[in-house]
Parts: C-alpha cells; sequence; structure tokens
C-alpha cells in the first residue's frame, strides 16, 4: 500500500492486467486545484479483492492513522507529547493519584518532546496537572470522533465493479 499521485477521477477499484489477474483498490483520494489527485493504493495480484478484503484494508488504514494522530498528533505548551499507549497510563495514574490524594503526589515530571530535544515539565499544582490531563483526553477523544465520522462515511458500494 502507497500513496500514489494520479487524477481526481480515478477509479476506486479497477483490474489493470486481465491478464495477470491484477487488480488496484484506491481510496482517501484528496483533490487539488490543478485537477490531479493523490491517494492510497494498493494492489493484489490473485484477482479482485473481496468486499471484506476491501473493507479490512481500509479500516485497517484508517485505524492506523487514528493511532498516529493520537500518538505524535499532540503538543502541550508548544512541545509535542509522545502519546504511547505506556505514556497514556501513566499520565492517567499520575492524575489519579494526585486527586486521590489532592496534590498530595506532586510534583511529578514528564518527560516531553524527543529522544533527542527532551523537554522535562514539572507539575507541583494540581491544577496545572488537571489542565494538562484535560487536554490530553480531549485530543483522544476528538481523534477517536473524527476517526469514527471518516469511517462512518466509508461504503463498499463505490468498490462495485460496473
Amino acid at each position: 500500500m502507497k500513496r500514489v499521485e494520479g487524477t481526481a477521477d480515478v477509479k476506486l477499484i479497477e483490474c489493470v492486467s486481465p491478464a495477470k489477474s491484477k487488480w488496484r483498490v484506491r481510496w482517501d483520494i484528496q483533490e487539488h486545484e490543478d485537477g490531479s489527485a493523490d491517494y492510497m493504493e494498493a494492489e493484489f495480484l490473485n484477482g479482485r479483492p473481496s468486499d471484506e478484503v476491501v473493507k479490512a484494508l481500509i479500516m485497517d488504514w484508517y485505524n492506523q492513522k487514528v493511532d498516529e494522530t493520537i500518538l505524535k498528533g499532540f503538543s502541550y505548551e508548544g512541545v509535542q507529547v509522545w502519546l504511547s499507549r505506556e505514556n497514556q497510563f501513566n499520565y492517567k495514574a499520575a492524575y489519579d493519584l494526585a486527586v486521590q490524594t489532592n496534590g498530595a503526589t506532586l510534583p511529578v515530571v514528564f518527560k516531553f518532546g524527543t529522544d533527542e530535544t527532551p523537554v522535562y515539565r514539572k507539575f507541583s499544582a494540581l491544577e496545572e496537572l488537571t489542565d494538562f490531563y484535560t487536554k490530553v483526553m480531549l485530543h483522544i477523544q476528538k481523534t477517536l470522533a473524527d476517526g469514527w465520522k471518516k469511517k462512518d462515511t466509508f461504503s463498499l458500494n463505490k468498490y462495485q465493479v460496473e
């Protein structure tokens, strides 16, 4: 699977080599002002993929994009925050413990940025940590909701061969 340049009116599914039974499936078409477009494309060498295979391919791709956006699409105070599952768990644990103890477990220090240019952020007040954790959770919820909206617009009907 790869992103390809082409025209906006590209067929979503087509047999590109009947002799070899080679098919291409395309999605996420991004049209440009000049009439060109780019889109994701996957090739199948053993005949037309089934509806289930097409749906699984595209849904997996959407899920991967959502995961990538959650993982590295958030910044706090202008610094990128890496939201791996482990970090999400650590942020939640630190927040929950601080709330349960009314801030007695503070300060807590988190590493933001990258390994090459780390930025250490110390949270000394419960209000600061609450602001950070709330923004993390809103980012994750918004990303998931946006991903579901895009997946909800997906229809296999577009992939019927004429």
